[in-house]
């Protein structure tokens, strides 16, 4: 079965009658039997929809997350098979099948692409010059050892946290599950494998004190294996519960754990562990705060707006302008010059603008106009001034979809946009822990800085991809669907937050968290319409699971590392 979000279906109308039944055919889960014959040619497939009461109310309760939140999709006939179908293996159902379910595709095929990556997964690493460096056969299965550990890292990285770039997009139907995950695969691998650091440290973070190390590169060997084990070991609990946890929480927690095995409460940094600990409030505290303003915002300028559909045309090219211009001045400058790079951000800026204002015009342009015309013949007696925090309501019909199908698109780019800097960003959190295991291997442990090798950033962004695929809608469930109910401009809201948020914060040097400032930003969108709307069940296993990270990544760190000790004696 062919599946495809609404807002790429949206095809340019012809003027008149034709015209308004196109309008009409764009209401969301309407047939494209309902234009005439001559728009027939238009294609259309309806999204995969959720039945809140049944969904949400049946799953939120149980203690492991499934893919209800996308199982459901409504094709006619074959949606009632599919229920039958869930209804009758709704008790012990495996892995396979819930991961055919959420993508669509038979249990074989689910189980063809699970050897594969598991074969590849064994295989790879056979061939990587940083096993075959090693003389010994000793040498070569540490090296061994350590591939894998990164990739299971960088797998569990996958499986939870790139739930931050596309959970709001599938929760609001801007993109199916399928687009979502082929989508943020391509662009996470990009990511990691053109963006990721080169060069990372030894004692990544700043939490522990470097000096109680030296001379020891076997025990610090051993304590580098037991975080990305333990990190990825309470990611992969995480994940199955469905908790967007942060992963550079767990590999916090796995290298407090590993550096009290060894040194004792002397070799924390305990002032920067409570520093990153304060992330717990400020990520989510600002996220909501911003989120609740931008959708506010949304409701006041778009929604109360005579053409609610022409104030979000005219709103997206400004939205797109603000956040590439910040964004290639704060994240990506193309000079060291101040006034060079702000020229440049400001040309980039103005470049997306111009861009996303032809897509818009060409996709809409028709339908616009025709809303136009019929809002400048109605009588605007009934026009009111509303405050900034006023309860409006929303636009209906045609409008609605036009405002729907602008959002749409801007948040498509904004979560595009995340995942490829998440790739190029959390990646270190594999792959550093990885190089510096590595490079005591290579004898070239003693070195401040280490440098990543090519293929080692392309190892870890297949993790990525691995885990996202396999794994990933897991996450992805509990971000779209079950904090509270999205569509296109409560998403755009939380992601835009979210990424304004992150990255203002880091440039001032904040402990933020991306993981938990989007959890926040999606609460709140959620309160800006009543507190009601944001369901406390979930909110409270998050916010447990974010209290509980450090320190079980302490202690299963702690485990690992005592384990790895007796285990690699044998071999150094």
């Amino acid at each position: 079965m062919s599946q495809s979000s609404p807002f790429f279906s949206i095809a340019r109308a012809h003027a008149g009658a034709g015209g308004r039944a196109a309008a009409a055919a764009l209401l969301l889960r309407h047939p494209v039997a309902q234009l005439p014959p001559r728009f027939h040619g238009l294609r259309y497939y309806p999204s995969a929809i959720v039945s809140p009461a049944k969904t949400l109310n049946s799953h939120l309760g149980l203690p492991r997350a499934t893919i209800s939140s996308f199982a459901n999709a409504d094709n006619g006939s074959s949606g009632q098979a599919d229920a039958t179908e869930s209804e009758e293996e709704q008790n012990g159902e495996s892995e396979l099948s819930e991961m055919a379910k959420a993508f669509h595709i038979s249990p074989r095929m689910a189980m063809s692409i699970s050897v594969v990556i598991a074969f590849a997964a064994l295989t790879v690493p056979l061939a990587m010059q940083s096993v075959v460096f090693h003389g010994t056969n000793k040498m070569k299965a540490l090296a061994y050892l350590t591939l894998l550990s990164g990739f299971y890292m960088a797998w569990n990285i996958g499986a939870n946290d790139v739930a931050n770039a596309m959970g709001t997009s599938v929760g609001s139907g801007a993109l199916t599950l399928r687009q979502a995950v082929l989508t943020a695969a391509v662009l996470e691998f990009s990511g990691a494998f053109l963006m990721g650091t080169h060069v990372t440290s030894t004692m990544q973070k700043g939490i522990l004190v470097a000096s109680v190390f030296q001379g020891k590169d076997s025990l610090l060997f051993a304590g580098l294996l037991s975080s990305l084990a333990a990190a990825g070991t309470w990611l992969q609990v995480a994940s199955s519960y469905g908790w967007p946890v942060s992963t550079t929480h767990c590999i916090v927690g796995a290298m407090v754990g590993f550096g009290i095995v060894f040194g004792g409460v002397n070799a924390v940094f305990w002032s920067s562990l409570a520093r990153v600990s304060s992330s717990w409030v400020i990520s989510p505290l600002m996220g909501a705060a911003v989120s609740f303003i931008v959708y506010k915002g949304i409701r006041r300028f778009v929604y109360s707006a005579p053409n609610p559909g022409q104030a979000a045309a005219a709103a997206a090219p400004i939205a797109v302008f603000t956040g590439v211009t910040a964004i290639s001045f704060a994240a990506f400058p193309l000079s060291k010059t101040f006034s060079i790079a702000i020229l440049q951000a400001l040309a980039c800026g103005a470049i997306g603008a111009v861009i996303v204002n032809r897509v818009i015009q060409k996709q809409l342009g028709d339908l616009l106009s025709s809303e136009a015309e019929k809002i400048a013949s109605a009588d605007k007696a009934n026009a009111q001034q509303v405050g900034f925090l006023s309860d409006i309501a929303g636009p209906t019909g045609a409008q609605l979809q036009i405002v729907y199908g602008v959002f749409g698109y801007m948040q498509v780019l904004s979560a595009c946009f995340m995942s490829f800097a998440h790739g190029g960003n959390d990646v270190s959190n594999a792959i550093g822990p990885l190089a510096a295991a590595l490079s005591i291997l290579q004898g070239v442990a003693s070195s401040a800085e280490i440098v990543i090798p090519t293929e080692v950033l392309a190892w870890g962004g297949f993790g990525i991809v691995a885990g996202l695929t396999m794994w990933g809608y897991r996450v992805i469930a509990t971000i779209g669907k079950k904090i509270t109910e999205l569509t296109p401009t409560r998403g755009f809201a939380a992601e835009f937050a979210a990424a304004s948020v992150v990255l203002f914060a880091s440039k001032l040097g904040l402990p933020i968290s991306a993981t938990h400032t989007l959890v926040g930003a999606v609460m709140g969108v959620g309160f800006a319409r009543g507190l009601n709307r944001v369901r406390a069940e979930t909110v409270r296993e998050i916010v447990a699971s974010w209290l509980v990270t450090i320190p079980v990544g302490a202690v299963l760190s702690i485990f690992y590392t005592l384990l790895f000790t007796k285990i690699l004696a044998y071999f150094m």
